[in-house]
């Protein structure tokens, strides 16, 4: 066979390679191919790769989507990693994909300059990649500002959310749509939940940001469908036929795990919420709020119990044991969905159904019991330096939750920053509920702006934390496309 064959019969790796849940000794390594072959990674400590390390990783087979994983261990707290991966073909040993280079840097143990980024919302309500847009150019926005780790505040992809070839603007012009057959429906197969995931990385951007920055990710509702919970039936809305959404869930995570560098649990699996330390400085929190809720409905229960779950008794005792030993001057919470802002889901025998936390004015209710309960406990046990990081609204903004504004008072004033949309429709603001005394200060929308503005119009937004080493002082920003700073807050931490 001539050395040309032999190239174009080799194993490819079209989502190139990804990093994620970095420790100071480990990191997860991500990529796929188009065949049956074999992982291969080599990591260095410097870029020419004068002393690699070679390490024969997992098989790509038909099973995970040719999709594979390491956990690459013997890393050095805080210091630069460079890798490569290939694939050896497993039928035809020695034929060889082309190598895929990206780098990192290992959570450090010690105080250094650290830039986190966060963000959500991608390829939703009909915009999709545009070549002569620039494809999802928020990802070299980002890249800029060099971020130590990106969290993925969800919505990761939009399963539900099927792609024309082209959209007509309001001027006239037209967005034309990268479209593959995975986005010509909605997901209701394992390999269609794939193919969301798969699109995404046709993009050059996405590509790059994701082979040198370390994401920690989080889903939401459209990574399976708008606003599902238990109880959603599927088949009353346009395209699904199938019937069951618990079963659309699991092939929906069983998707997610499969295509980014996620650590899996070994008490659970397809665990989301975990932790994730940063030196003495930060620590990052990250919530699940879509895997143990209950039903959403009117969301008006007086006590907490099985109908009240966002999430669930588990998640909430974890959550209070890793805040009361965690050692970090910041905690710094990912959550789903933002916390004072009300998020409707129609209505149920003509009463108001809700989203995310929030319910209206008054004392806690339902699902914000469980919120009351963590809130209360953080006081009493004296812990500081919480911040809330967010996205799910398709704007920007920043919250204060504060306890002389709000119905319910047993809590300590926090900070909640909303990032998104990455890439998709630009919506709102929505409402607030003064339950926890969420006081709007910033968001980042123009005035009597249309609904669903396409990524054209530059109204995408991220959000970075910074921390200075010497004084622990926390910067929140928020961003558009374009990289303006909008707003900025600096934080200093209670001692």
């Amino acid at each position: 066979m001539s050395r040309v064959l032999q190239e174009s019969a080799a194993p490819l790796m079209p989502g190139a390679v990804q990093v994620g849940d970095v420790t100071p000794a480990r990191a997860m390594i991500w990529s796929a191919t188009t065949r049956a072959a074999r992982m291969m990674v080599e990591v260095s400590r410097d870029e020419r790769f004068t002393s690699p390390r070679l390490i024969e990783g997992p098989a790509a087979l038909e099973s995970s989507g040719f999709t594979a994983k390491l956990d690459l261990a013997g890393l050095t707290a805080g210091e630069p990693v460079f890798y490569r991966v290939w694939f050896d073909d497993l039928a035809r040993p020695g034929l060889l994909s082309p190598r895929v280079t990206g780098h990192f840097r290992a959570a450090p143990t010690e105080a250094r300059p650290l830039t986190i980024c966060w963000s959500g919302d991608v390829v939703g309500q009909g915009w999709g990649i545009n070549p002569e847009f620039g494809g999802l150019r928020l990802y070299e926005t980002m890249a800029r500002h060099h971020p130590d780790l990106f969290i993925h505040s969800g919505d990761m992809i939009y399963a539900d959310g099927p792609l024309e070839p082209e959209v007509k603007l309001d001027d006239g012009t037209v967005w034309k749509n990268l479209v593959t057959p995975a986005k010509s429906k909605v997901a209701e197969t394992l390999d269609e939940f794939r193919g969301n995931y798969a699109y995404n990385l046709l993009d050059t951007h996405a590509r790059a940001f994701n082979s040198q920055v370390p994401m920690i990710v989080q889903w939401d509702d459209h990574d399976v469908m708008n606003n599902w919970s238990p109880g959603t039936d599927p088949t009353l809305r346009p395209g699904y036929t199938e019937r069951s959404i618990a079963l659309l869930a699991a092939r929906a995570k069983r998707a997610m795990f499969e295509y980014l560098p996620i650590r899996s649990h070994p008490d659970e699996a397809e665990r989301v919420y975990r932790s994730y330390r940063y030196g003495p400085a930060a620590e990052v929190f990250v919530l699940d709020q879509r895997s143990y809720r209950a039903a959403n409905g009117a969301n008006r229960e007086e006590t907490a119990g099985p109908e009240s779950r966002m999430m669930g008794p588990a998640q909430l005792a974890w959550l209070k044991q890793s805040l009361a030993t965690s050692r970090s001057t910041w905690k710094i919470i990912a959550s789903d969905m933002p916390l004072g802002v009300l998020v409707g889901d129609g209505q149920v025998n003509g009463v108001p159904a809700w989203e995310a936390w929030a319910n209206g004015p008054g004392a806690p209710m339902g699902r914000e019991l469980e919120l009351a309960d963590l809130l209360s406990f953080v006081k009493r046990q004296d812990i500081k330096n919480l911040v809330w990081v967010t996205a799910d609204v398709h704007y920007s903004a920043a919250h204060f939750y504060d306890p002389k504004a709000a119905v319910f008072k047993d809590f300590n004033g926090f900070w909640e920053f909303v990032g998104g949309p990455l890439h998709a429709g630009t919506f709102g603001p929505n409402g607030t509920d003064p339950t926890f005394g969420c006081t709007p200060v910033f968001n980042s929308l123009p005035p009597g702006m249309k609904p669903n503005r396409p990524p054209s119009e530059g109204l995408q937004f991220f959000g970075t934390l910074t921390i200075d080493p010497r004084t622990e002082r926390l910067t929140a920003a928020l961003w558009n496309l374009k990289n303006d700073k909008l707003w900025s807050q600096e934080l200093d931490a209670e001692k």
